[in-house]
């Protein structure tokens, strides 16, 4: 590995990259951050009609948001179905079809108020019936689906009457309203789940601004304009269609072209080029996805956690984000990334080769170690493991970058029951928490026994106790001043313990033509139209 051209084009580049930005202590402050440069102003580009096409990188997976795991089909889905409540531009909860709710102390109990005369496509009724149905079918002991772990703590749902529905849960979760937030709790026509059963996957029916017309996987999805939706603006597109486009610079052309009105994501390699051309406009943002390189806490020697701050000395992250992220990212400075709720930043790790040296030295690796990082067989990740190959190797840290195919790499990590039995020792990953709160971004990662593979996602199987305890704290109270506190007190600890080197957080980036106001990407990486304007 350390003799081929991604390792050798790297080691150049990092030379050149810490030249530039060397061994700086400061955090980057939000006026650091990078962003795609403004360019001369252009000429609205013309568009004929107001039928829109959105190209994306990958084939949507499923319409059915009691049974999707990935943010590129939930994107789809916003389009036609609605929840309870949901998220602004800034990830906090907002009223969408509940008109208002109240929490009490416990965090127990959660009532809403639900918007009157709202349809759905199919004509069938929204009230509070259709939430018991779709609550229920959430909550069926005996469900498969993908998203009923997220609401398997409701352990009834009542009508009060037409208009109010509450949900009673088995225990306290100050983080349940984030969770009816989530794309997975949109709400589905009860017409439609009798009609349908399974199949409504391929016929979602809602209540929001387009209704569903066809879906040929991998070629196109198309919703069309509801005429009689309950919240219009007037600004709405006669259609929508989606076009799954995987190569980047297919995707690019659609967009110069005027084949595609909006794509995403726009690759970092070309968004300075692309961006101020043919009517084009490329914007970032941060995102709440973060990027972090699991250790192993069961095994040596990343059982000491001076070596688990040592690697978090060692590699110098704002070369990781302009060698590997094309600077379209930020450092890291907690286990979540700003946006989240309940944020607390840290002192970064500053990059200090000597000192990463000394806490090896003082754990009794003076002379390194040889270990393996796992992560995806793509090319970025790829070469961010090499990256970190290269860094490491400064403090005599010998990786060897072990790159698989999804299905090995999914069966490697999540196929150990018995976690002694992990031959993890390093993880390259990314996490979004998409319900847009601290518990979903510290919980399945850090959140000790309970969040080991297979049941979560603790590739770095760290457990403390203390951890546990400040985690519980937070999921016990509605209140919110409680929950910050449990929180802010949590990131300390975990950042002081280091069970990841921790990196950078992602931008969002897409590339639209500039005649659409009001399209963007949350924080989450899914697509808001919510807002959309067509200029004419």
């Amino acid at each position: 590995m350390k003799n081929n051209y991604w390792f050798k084009s790297i080691a150049l580049l990092v030379v050149l990259i810490i030249v530039l930005v060397g061994c700086s202590n400061n955090t980057a402050s939000e006026d650091d951050e990078t962003e795609v440069d403004d360019a001369e102003p252009q000429e609205t580009a013309e568009k004929e009609g107001k039928d829109l096409t959105i190209a994306v990188a990958a084939n949507f997976v499923s319409l059915d948001p009691h049974d999707t795991n990935d943010t590129l089909s939930y994107s789809a889905e916003k389009t036609m179905l609605e929840g309870l409540v949901g998220f602004d531009k800034d990830m906090n909860v907002v009223p969408v079809l509940a008109e208002d709710y109240s929490v009490n102390d416990d965090a127990t109990e959660f009532t809403f108020e639900l918007q009157q005369g709202v349809t759905f496509h199919d004509g069938a009724p929204f009230n509070a019936e259709a939430v018991k149905i779709n609550l229920d079918r959430l909550t069926d002991p005996d469900s498969t689906l993908i998203r009923s772990s997220l609401f398997e703590l409701i352990d009834k749902t009542e009508v009060i009457d037409e208009h109010t529905v509450k949900v009673t849960l088995s225990e306290p979760f100050g983080a349940m309203i984030n969770t009816f937030a989530h794309p997975a709790g949109m709400l589905i026509s009860p017409q439609a789940l009798e009609t349908y059963g399974d199949d409504v996957s391929q016929n979602p029916v809602g209540t929001g601004p387009y209704v569903f017309e066809e879906w040929q996987p991998g070629d196109h999805l198309t919703v069309t304009k509801n005429e009689d939706y309950w919240n219009a603006t007037g600004n709405e597109a006669d259609s929508i269609s989606f076009k799954p486009t995987p190569e980047n610079g297919t995707r690019v052309a659609m967009l110069q072209t005027g084949e595609a009105d909006f794509i995403y994501p726009v690759p970092t390699e070309q968004a300075e080029s692309v961006n101020g051309t043919d009517g084009i406009v490329v914007e970032n943002a941060p995102s709440i996805i973060v990027r972090y390189l699991a250790m192993n806490n069961l095994k040596e020697p990343f059982n000491d956690v001076r070596v688990r701050q040592a690697v978090n000395h060692a590699i110098n992250k704002e070369a990781f984000i302009e060698v590997v992220m094309n600077g379209f990212a930020s450092p890291m400075d907690s286990i979540i990334a700003p946006n989240t709720q309940f944020y607390s930043g840290q002192t970064p790790y500053e990059f200090d080769v000597e000192k990463a040296k000394d806490l090896l030295a003082e754990a009794g690796y003076e002379d390194g170690f040889k270990t393996t990082v796992w992560g995806s067989n793509s090319s970025s990740v790829t070469k961010a493991m090499e990256f970190i190959q290269q860094q490491l190797a400064q403090i005599n840290i010998e990786l060897e970058v072990v790159p698989m195919e999804s299905g090995t790499l999914s069966d490697s990590i999540w196929s150990v029951e018995n976690p002694e039995d992990a031959e993890i020792e390093m993880y390259y990953g990314g996490w979004s928490p998409s319900t847009g709160d601290a518990d979903w971004g510290i919980r399945p990662l850090v959140g000790g026994e309970n969040a080991y593979p297979p049941s979560s996602y603790n590739t770095a199987y760290y457990n403390n106790d203390e951890v546990n305890s400040l985690i519980a704290d937070g999921l016990a109270t509605g209140d919110e001043a409680e929950r910050e506190q449990a929180y802010a007190d949590v990131q300390e600890v975990i950042w002081e313990e280091a069970p990841w080197a921790f990196l950078s957080v992602d931008d969002t980036i897409a590339g639209k033509k500039n005649y659409l106001e009001g399209i963007y990407l949350l924080p989450d990486g899914s697509l808001s139209l919510e807002n959309l304007e067509i200029l004419e």
